[in-house]
């Protein structure tokens, strides 16, 4: 059987009792390393789970799954996943080859960005549709994002926006020239996607965000530094929150006197938070 687990958003012991029984009894345990990272060394996992993990990039999830599913069907196999298995599409395509291949498979789910982001204080039912963020280019600028931000800004709903990774990655030059030499990790911060995020609106000119607009960064959720902070868009535009892995949430219009309370205690600063609020909304924050 092909299990599917979990790992959660901090380290070793964020894996559930199921998860880490399937894993000390799999005959082959693979990590997933290329749509999020754990906030541990992979040895640190192997120590804990007293066994060898073998990291699975993203070239052998997508292009040689095969050797991942081999006598899947006769014995079991761990596919370790950052956050829950099914954030990412990637893992939707293989549980789909496992099908074809009649290989069993089981699902071992775990707390991820998308529902422990309620950290922050904006509740989830208020989310609509979540976008991702890729780090600009000189002459690559895709702005697909701002459409769905904005559809979420005209029903009144939160964004939650994905920070690009990159992991792995090969320069065109290396690509050309098939040289297998890879650019060293990068992890977009919350300040970088911010001021993408403002300089799409200032091409674009549509008006759904200003950098007097309110949002949330996050980093390191989950873990015992996790960092949350509020303010406007300009203002996070410069914030430093630290290590990686970074989210941003855009506000929606919806948002509740409930929600603003609670993230007004991570403002960068109350008074410039209490302004953009009553400007935005037309209400007079009073809890002081």
């Amino acid at each position: 059987m092909l299990y599917f687990i979990g790992l959660g958003l901090s380290d070793e012991k964020d894996i559930t009792i199921a998860g880490l029984e399937i894993v000390k009894s799999a005959s082959r345990v693979y990590l997933e390393a290329y749509t999020s990272i754990l906030m541990i060394e992979k040895e640190k996992l192997e120590e804990f789970y007293g066994r060898p993990v073998i990291l699975a990039d993203r070239e052998m999830v997508e292009s040689s799954a095969d050797e991942i599913l081999h006598d899947a069907s006769n014995v079991d196999v761990a596919f370790l996943v950052v956050g829950d298995p099914f954030g990412a599409t990637t893992h939707t395509d293989l549980l789909l080859r496992a099908r074809e291949l009649k290989i069993p498979t089981r699902n071992i789910h775990n707390a991820s960005i998308m529902n422990a982001i309620g950290a922050c204080g904006l509740q989830l039912y208020n989310f609509g549709q979540t976008v991702s963020m890729v780090f600009f280019l000189d002459n690559w600028r895709p702005s697909s994002f701002y459409d769905r931000i904005r559809e979420n800004r005209d029903i009144g709903l939160h964004t939650l926006v994905l920070l690009d990774i990159k992991v792995k990655e090969q320069s065109w030059e290396n690509m050309a020239r098939g040289r297998k030499i890879y650019e060293p990790p990068r992890y977009m911060t919350v300040a970088q996607c911010a001021q993408q995020m403002l300089e799409t609106e200032e091409e674009r000119g549509e008006k759904v965000y200003s950098p007097a607009s309110l949002a949330v960064g996050v980093s390191r959720l989950g873990s015992k530094d996790q960092r949350i902070v509020a303010g406007t868009l300009e203002q996070l535009s410069t914030a430093d929150l630290g290590k990686p892995l970074h989210s941003l949430v855009l506000l929606g219009k919806r948002v509740h006197e409930l929600e603003i309370d609670f993230i007004r205690e991570f403002a960068i600063d109350k008074e410039i938070f209490d302004v953009a609020y009553q400007a935005e909304y037309g209400i007079k924050n009073e809890s002081k």
